[in-house]
């Protein structure tokens, strides 16, 4: 990594980087924030319950918002659709686009990342 230094006219030390380098050092600066809150008890995780839970669920989505306590019903009117589109959401007959995706995030209180299937 190629770091440049420099003190300004008045006194403050500088450093330049490549935006590569900056972006890899807020990366691993997240995910150490991410893992002291966990270790901390701040961040949920998972029971092996919850884990298994999870793993047989019929998605990440529908996961979350049960564990969460959430009806689909209640669910879908917080985000604005009806709970048919909800439970289609959730079984993989339909997608969703941006905009509900983040709705659901938000309203889950759960990263987006954290509801979507990866297949």
């Amino acid at each position: 990594m190629s770091i440049h230094y420099f003190t300004t006219p008045k006194g403050d030390e500088m450093a330049v980087l490549p935006r590569a380098a900056l972006d890899a050092l807020q990366d691993r600066a997240a995910r150490a924030r991410e893992v002291a809150s966990y270790r901390a008890g701040e961040a949920p995780g998972l029971t092996a319950e919850e884990a298994l839970a999870f793993v047989n669920a019929v998605s990440p989505l529908a996961f979350w918002r049960a564990r969460k306590g959430r009806t689909q019903a209640a669910l879908a009117a917080e985000v604005g659709i009806s709970q048919n589109m909800l439970s289609a959401v959730e079984n993989g007959k339909r997608g969703g686009d941006v905009s509900l995706w983040l709705r659901l995030s938000r309203a889950l209180g759960v990263p987006v990342d954290q509801l979507v299937d990866e297949d």
